[in-house]
């Protein structure tokens, strides 16, 4: 049987993570700036009915013609590379490493300019969605690299936690891994969180990096590299 128009209308956020614009949390926030119309009219209501066949969607004046086949990739971001799919000024994007992939792609959560490591990068809205949502309950490992010798005062001040966007954050796990390194484990996933947990206790940051999200570990990709996840790590990233 095939399905009417009706039958094919989904929310319009949900659309437009289905075609790869960014997560759905995201694109909500892009409706709401204003940034997308509809057959012509800008649209403010991320749960307005769309159906691909019938109407005419458009980011920033661009327009989507519908869902894409899915991607998704580990990325071992480098230094210097911003998680966002604006360009301010001369900034470096991550999506700019994906120069030679056709899919429109974005960043399942952030790292900052400064941190390197695991990075998923995709094109499929749910699944970043399910990866980013708050009720997946995914813990995420760094590894942080200081100018001073960490003691066992710098580990008890940052188990402790501390403010960060207005709540009290503790990390998960903290330990010493060697005289200048240590690994912090967290859930919450606060803007520049681990960064700000650690110079809490004084310690200046040489490198940070990310080495793992849920059970999923980056693994040896070089820097600045990626490779396509597997349908296994995928289901892993929840284990």
């Amino acid at each position: 049987m095939i399905p009417t128009l009706m039958e094919t209308k989904k929310r319009l956020s949900k659309a437009l993570a289905a075609a790869g614009i960014a997560s759905r949390r995201a694109c909500e926030d892009l409706i709401f700036a204003g940034h997308v119309s509809v057959n012509g009219e800008v649209v403010l209501v991320p749960q307005t009915l769309v159906c691909w066949e019938k109407d005419e969607i458009r980011v920033d004046e661009k327009l989507v013609s519908g869902e894409e086949k899915k991607a998704c990739y580990i990325l071992n971001k480098p230094r210097g590379y911003i998680c966002s799919n604006v360009r301010i000024g001369r900034k470096k994007l991550v999506i700019d490493l994906f120069h030679s992939e056709k899919a429109r792609l974005f960043t399942v959560g952030r790292l900052d300019r400064d941190t390197t490591g695991l990075l998923i990068v995709t094109n499929d809205g749910a699944f970043a969605q399910k990866v980013i949502h708050p009720s997946s309950n995914i813990a995420k490992e760094y590894i942080v690299k200081t100018l001073q010798e960490i003691t066992d005062q710098h580990l008890k001040i940052i188990a402790k936690g501390t403010f960060i966007e207005g709540s009290w954050i503790k990390p998960v796990r903290v330990g010493k891994v060697r005289k200048g390194t240590l690994k912090v484990i967290v859930k919450e996933g606060k803007k520049r969180e681990v960064r700000l947990l650690v110079q809490n206790a004084d310690l200046d940051i040489l490198e940070l990096s990310r080495v793992r999200i849920g059970g999923l570990r980056l693994g040896p990709i070089p820097e600045g590299d990626f490779r396509e996840m597997t349908e296994v790590e995928k289901r892993i990233i929840f284990e």
